[in-house]
Formats: structure tokens, sequence, C-alpha cells
């Protein structure tokens, strides 16, 4: 294996969620996975990635607990077990509490994963803010943890916000940050470089996330957007740009930014080779 980042195609045509992480030293790491029926999908994709019939993921990486986000993650822990072994499982989910202010349970997977927890349950770790991991080449630094101080958009303003520095390249997963997730690590990191990334995951699938002055301050060359088509147009049947998304502004941003190379869903799998 080489040290290469794939960003994983939607079996649904949805937005979501699902990247995997190769280490020239053959570690294998996740990040989400996406809905339950992305998990035929991921697992055949790991099969390809690793060239092993039954794929072995070193770190499993879940950054907030929407279903665009987990499901698949919890689809393979219960009924696709045998085919796949996961060493570790890193997350920090808010509390069901938390979670019920958002009014929002269908979109919610908390509930299936706390239920699904006694089959991984001696694997998990939660991350906080500072944490930081070597998983072979990839050095991995979580930069924000959930904090239940903010009151709006709740569950996507509980993302894990993780750096990933692979061959001498910075990721930043911003999950679905929301600007006032974006606002309190601008804060948190004023007058450092801590932000300032090569490839930058958009937050929210690229609309209604973090707001341009956090984009600035990461000063991406790529963008990777979880993006698809119909998002990517903002167009659910009228015509481009005629919805209520905010996609097509946020490309905008990234354009005036001289951003010049995008990687986005609409368009398949994605594999960024760093050596």
């Amino acid at each position: 294996m080489k040290n290469t980042l794939y960003m994983i195609n939607s079996s649904t045509g949805g937005q979501m969620n699902s990247f995997v992480i190769t280490t020239e030293d053959g570690k294998t790491i996740v990040m989400d996975g996406g809905f339950y029926n992305d998990a035929d999908n991921l697992l055949a994709h790991l099969r390809e990635i690793t060239g092993e019939a039954v794929p072995h993921v070193d770190a499993w990486f879940l950054s907030h607990p929407h279903r665009d986000h987990i499901p698949c993650f919890i689809e393979i822990m219960k009924d696709h077990a045998a085919e796949v072994t996961v060493e570790r499982i890193y997350y920090n989910f808010p509390s069901h509490q938390y979670c019920a202010w958002e009014g929002q349970p269908h979109d919610c997977a908390l509930d299936l994963f706390m239920e699904a927890l006694p089959l991984f349950a001696d694997r998990v770790e939660i991350v906080s803010c500072g944490d930081v991991y070597d998983i072979g080449n990839a050095h991995i630094e979580v930069l924000y943890a959930p904090s239940a101080e903010i009151r709006q958009k709740y569950i996507n303003n509980a993302s894990i916000i993780l750096m990933v520095t692979l061959a001498g390249k910075k990721i930043l997963f911003l999950g679905d940050a929301g600007e006032e997730e974006g606002d309190r690590c601008l804060a948190l990191y004023a007058g450092t470089d801590k932000l300032k990334a090569d490839y930058v995951q958009m937050a929210h699938h690229g609309q209604a996330g973090v707001k341009r002055n956090f984009y600035e301050t990461v000063a991406p060359t790529a963008c990777l957007w979880c993006t698809p088509a119909w998002l990517w147009n903002n167009d659910i049947g009228d015509g481009y740009n005629t919805y209520i998304w905010d996609s097509v502004t946020v490309q905008g941003w990234m354009e005036e930014l001289g951003v010049r190379e995008h990687y986005v869903l609409k368009d398949g799998t994605h594999q960024i080779d760093f050596s």
C-alpha cells in the first residue's frame, strides 16, 4: 500500500462521508462510512484497497451520529463482522439529551449506535480535543471535540475535527461542522497555523457549514466535496442553483480563494496518492 487517501463513492446517490486512508507501512484508517446501504460498497473497496479477503482496519473514526455518516459502520459491526477486522474505534458523541434538543430523531443514529455498542465496546476510545494518534505513517490530531455550549445545529456542531498529516501533506476533516463550531475553532487557534491544511473536507457536504473566513484560514490547495450532483448544482428539478442550499455559493468562495483542485462525490470514488 501507499500513502493514499480514498474518497469513497455513494451507493444511494445521497450526501454521505466515507474515506479510507492507507499508509506505506501497511495501516488502514476509515473515516465515517455513510448510510446502511453503503456497507457492501465500502467493504468491497476495502478488499480491493488492502488486497485482503478480510480487510483489517487499524482505526475507524466516526465524526458525529447523523444517519449519513455512521450507520454504515453500525451495519458492518452488526451484520458483516466476519468480513472485516477493526482494531480501534474513535469517536466523541454528545449525550441523548443534547441530541434531543434538535428535534430530528430521524436524522440521528445515536440510539442505533448505542444498541450496537456491546459488539465493539472493548475497542472504543473516546477522543478529546488535543489528543494525538500515530497510526503508522499517519499523524492524527483532534482539533475539536463536542461542546454542549453550542445551542445551534446541535449534532452537526458536535462533529470532531481531525487534522491528518500523511507524507508531508495535511488533510483537515470537518465532518458537518457548522458556523458556530467553525467560529469556536478560529478563536481557539487564533494566532497559530493549526488549521492550515493542503486538503480540506468541505464542512456539511459543502453547504451550510463553516464560514468563508474559516476556509480563508485553512487556505487549502484542494477541496474534498462529499457532495452528490443534485447538491453540487443546488438543483432538485427546477434547474441549476434554483434551490435553497449554499453549495454554489461555497464553490464561489473557493474559486475566489484560488483553489483549483476539487474532488467531488458526484464523480465517484477518488484516489489521491501522496507518495
